[in-house]
């Protein structure tokens, strides 16, 4: 408990699947917690949750390709509480197309969110950090930000660039004592992945390639997203944390 004690966290697509487990969890840990998703009843949810049980959280309806939104919720967040300590960008969609088949504005789409939106929250939080001398960047990627592999071939291009844009903030912002860590989750029970995978072919397909005889939970890239989040993380950065029951080992 209160690993990130007195903290103030800024978490995108929080409003389910791995944000919203990471919102929680953060807030358990002592963290004050700013919870952005496009989806307001969500927002509210895990909100009015994390306060049923003594959290502090706030939430805000946002969207991560929008730059004035990005610059809004950051000076909000500073005005209310002085400083951002931490930055989970979670926020991500899946396109599941070849690239023959993928059109200019699915494309846009997929990058523009998964990619751009993870510039957005840097770029508009870095200098409250750099201020502070101190901060933790957590970016999510995705095993295909490491392997590649066949289909949504937007999603693995805007991973493997989260993945590289990871590295080179961790190199430019060091100094600063502001570190910046990739986590690669593997094939993680959500929304998102439940819909990929509603056929009981595909489900077996997604168990047949991951060692560990289980799928992966929201819960299990929460607790490694915490550790980056952390004070016990702080000679860590520049890393990719897979978070994928043995995927890559292969």
């Amino acid at each position: 408990m209160n690993r990130l004690e007195e903290k103030v966290a800024i978490i995108t697509g929080a409003g389910g699947g791995m944000g919203r487990e990471e919102a929680i969890l953060f807030a358990k840990e002592g963290a004050t917690v700013v919870v952005t998703d496009i989806q307001e009843d969500k927002v509210n949810e895990v909100v009015a949750e994390i306060i049923a049980n003594g959290g502090q959280a706030v939430g805000q309806l946002h969207d991560v390709t929008d730059e004035a939104a990005w610059a809004r919720i950051a000076q909000e967040t500073i005005d209310a509480y002085g400083k951002i300590d931490i930055l989970v960008n979670n926020a991500g969609i899946s396109i599941n197309q070849k690239l023959h088949e993928t059109s200019v504005e699915q494309w846009d789409k997929v990058l523009d969110i998964n990619l751009t939106g993870t510039f957005l929250g840097m770029k508009h939080v870095i200098p409250n950090m750099m201020k502070n001398n101190q901060g933790s960047i957590i970016n999510i990627s995705s095993i295909s930000g490491l392997t590649g592999g066949g289909g949504a071939n937007p999603y693995t291009a805007s991973k493997g660039a989260v993945r590289m844009l990871t590295k080179a903030a961790a190199i430019d912002y060091s100094k600063h004592q502001i570190r910046v860590n990739s986590v690669h989750p593997g094939i993680i029970i959500t929304p998102m992945t439940e819909e990929m995978f509603q056929e009981k072919q595909m489900r077996d397909w997604a168990h047949s390639v991951t060692p560990l005889p289980n799928l992966g939970e929201p819960s299990d890239v929460a607790y490694g997203v915490l550790y980056l989040a952390s004070d016990e993380a702080k000679f860590i950065t520049g890393i990719e944390l897979p978070i994928e029951g043995g995927y890559t080992a292969q």
